[in-house]
């Protein structure tokens, strides 16, 4: 009996330890089936999957707080708030850092007002939440606001100053950021970087090196953003000896090889214009990061050495590194320099490849490119494919058109900008102007003049608009209209203007006034090469060569050269250059001027003496006329390119009289289009006319 209830009492322990491990098996086995589904939605979220995320999340049984955060801060990172929003709502429990995610997210997407809803509804709030909201309220532009909710802070971490001292700088509020970053009870590397780099960034480089030197002196370790802000300031300063010391320093923290520091040290000196220590910086690299590539391409273009920007260009795709929008800017900005149209197109083409076409950042570049370039047909295709316009699309395309004579053009894309709510800004107004001057709308100018300044669009008339509109008057010959505007000014007028109406007396052979504008440059003792040239050639053609020569004379004594007018031809990324004067080297370039001489005769060309402005007979002039560099680089480019296509020709000066008729000519023997840019616009000439309609 009892060994029969002995093991009775064995089996039944027995089935209670059986139940009890099947029990914590169960348990375990939902555990790890939990643990499995929280770290594939996670990599779901990682990798921007958010629907198969939420597809994983919707079959979790009870999922805990925590794992509808992720599932919050992952919608929010990806810009759905409403999706957030919504999963917010489905919380059964909410914790602080559930609704500070949710509220940070709000401030991410630039919802501000859910923001301040959500904090207002908060039970209990931490320093997260309350600078989650300084964040926002600067992110929306209400500086006011940000103050007063960081003034009520019930607890400040340094997270939390360092916000407020950021926001600041980015407002430009530089003095306020230093006496708050003064206040400061505690510093970090992030205080001292952030406020470093906003002194750099407000114009105040010299004072951003001297608080790293005071940073220095307590003992902060740097970090990489560090060197990156501060060996910046040091190109911008510029600031060279200090440079080299931060360098050396770079090499002993161990930060040399960080991407963003290596690009930094290379614009570091190629701001310093030692382009050649900007390329031992990169060979030092491993080349294997965009930024590094960027920077060396960007140092060159910004030294003019445009052929070499583009061998770089071509190098990162022997080394299979893809270029980024920053590349694209730079490597465009090397094409329209050098006006090298196969280069540009060719990199269009891998813009487009990479998927960066409609990307406003790459589209902005090659338009001005395309402009640049003398193709403003497609510059005005870019335009319109550009995905996202901004106001520098807007104006980069005005004032391509205004370059071109386009003036028409550029008014119906002002009038579509206008339509679109698109407030135009100074520039706009600028490359309006432009157009005006280019085209001969003397009306249009006056009304868009009047209107800039007591329209909807308020706009200050600066320097630029001034000069544009002394150029607008003067060309359509009412000098003294002009001479009136300037001595209406609001302010101070510069070089440039009288400029202006010196160019429109030259134009209109106005020598007295002529006298009175040059002497106002010289007065400003600018020894302006320009202002003594044109009055040179007022008197030279008023036949006043007596004042020609104590020009010359005072010239020499001033030490002031007359800059050599040059043109040239860029043929597969190769520029070819030639000056005035020039006896061609070339066999080739001789005889196919000389054909083209014989040709244009037997068109009724007669040379233009007046546009030859030396004291020597005619013979002696016509030889001078006909060796000017743009007709050099056009006899070139002829023999040089396949028949029928295009020749693009840049000059440095204004195209004289004489060229421009010639030019006509050549167009119309040859049969094919030319389009020269000389200094001050585009001229396209076809059969015998010219785009500009002889107004230029």
């Amino acid at each position: 009996m009892r060994s029969r209830a002995i093991l009775q009492r064995f089996k039944f322990r027995a089935f209670s330890i059986s139940c009890f491990h099947e029990k914590w098996y169960r348990s375990f086995s939902v555990a790890k089936e939990s643990q499995s589904r929280e770290v594939l939605i996670c990599n779901h979220l990682l990798n921007r999957r958010l629907d198969e995320a939420r597809e994983i999340f919707n079959q979790v049984p009870s999922p805990h707080v925590s794992l509808y955060t992720k599932m919050i801060t992952g919608y929010t990172r990806n810009n759905r708030l409403v999706d957030a929003l919504d999963m917010f709502d489905e919380m059964p429990v909410r914790d602080v850092v559930s609704w500070n995610s949710m509220i940070s997210g709000c401030v991410e997407c630039g919802d501000i007002d859910t923001a301040v809803r959500l904090f207002d509804e908060m039970p209990e709030r931490s320093v997260v939440s309350w600078t989650a909201m300084v964040t926002g309220c600067f992110k929306s532009g209400k500086v006011d606001q940000a103050e007063r909710l960081f003034s009520q802070m019930p607890v400040k971490d340094t997270t939390a100053w360092n916000t407020m001292v950021h926001g600041y700088l980015q407002f430009g509020k530089v003095d306020d950021a230093l006496k708050l970053f003064k206040q400061m009870p505690r510093k970090n590397v992030i205080s001292w970087t952030t406020m470093i780099c906003g002194l750099d960034q407000n114009e105040r480089s010299g004072e951003a090196l001297d608080l790293f030197k005071n940073m220095l002196r307590c003992c902060i370790k740097s970090t990489s953003r560090t060197f990156t802000c501060v060996i910046t300031a040091c190109a911008n300063a510029p600031a060279f000896h200090m440079g080299i010391q931060v360098h050396g320093f770079i090499i002993k923290s161990g930060f040399f090889y960080e991407e963003y520091v290596s690009a930094s040290l290379i614009t570091f000196y190629a701001n310093c214009q030692r382009t050649d220590d900007s390329r031992k910086v990169f060979d030092e690299k491993i080349r294997e990061q965009v930024a590094v590539w960027t920077a060396l391409l960007s140092g060159y273009s910004l030294n003019k050495k445009h052929e070499d920007a583009l061998s770089v260009f071509s190098g990162m795709f022997k080394n299979s590194i893809l270029p980024n929008q920053s590349t694209f800017a730079s490597g465009l900005n090397s094409c329209s320099a050098l006006g090298t149209l196969d280069w540009g197109k060719e990199m269009h083409g891998v813009a487009v490849k990479l998927g960066l076409g409609a990307d406003a950042f790459v589209g902005n570049s090659l338009a001005v490119m395309y402009s640049d370039c003398g193709n403003v047909n497609d510059a005005v295709s870019v335009f319109t494919e550009i995905s996202k316009k901004n106001i520098v699309s807007w104006n980069s395309i005005i004032v391509g058109c205004a370059q071109h004579g386009r003036g028409k053009w550029a008014f119906v894309i002002f009038g579509q900008m206008i339509r679109l709510n698109k407030d135009p800004d100074e520039i706009t107004f600028t490359g309006l102007l432009s157009a005006c001057s280019h085209c001969g709308f003397l009306q249009k100018g006056r009304k868009l003049f009047y209107y800039m300044s007591s329209g909807l669009n308020y706009i200050d008339r600066k320097i630029q608009h001034y000069t544009c509109m002394v150029d607008i008057l003067g060309r359509s010959g009412k000098l003294k209209e002009a001479e009136e505007l300037i001595e209406s000014m609001v302010v101070k007028p510069n070089e440039l203007v009288w400029l202006a109406l010196l160019s429109a007396c030259r134009m209109h052979s106005d020598v007295d006034r002529g006298e009175k504008a040059a002497a106002a440059i010289f007065n400003m003792e600018l020894n302006s090469s320009a202002a003594y040239i044109l009055l040179s050639n007022i008197y030279a053609s008023a036949g006043r060569w007596s004042n020609v020569s104590k020009l010359r004379v005072k010239m020499k004594q001033k030490g002031i050269m007359k800059k050599p007018g040059s043109s040239w031809v860029v043929l597969r990324g190769k520029k070819h250059e030639f000056f005035s004067g020039d006896q061609p080297h070339c066999v080739r370039i001789y005889e196919k001027l000389e054909f083209l001489k014989e040709k244009l005769k037997g068109l009724g060309y007669v040379t233009d003496y007046r546009s030859a402005l030396h004291d020597v007979d005619n013979e002696q002039k016509e030889e001078m006329l006909w060796y000017h560099s743009e007709r050099l680089a056009i006899a070139f480019g002829l023999i040089n390119t396949v028949e029928g296509s295009t020749i693009t020709v840049m000059k440095n000066l204004r195209v004289c009289e004489d060229c421009h008729s010639v030019v006509k000519l050549i167009s119309r023997v040859v049969g094919r289009e030319i389009v020269l840019r000389d200094s001050s616009r585009f001229h396209h000439f076809e059969d015998g006319t010219c785009s500009c309609g002889d107004y230029w």
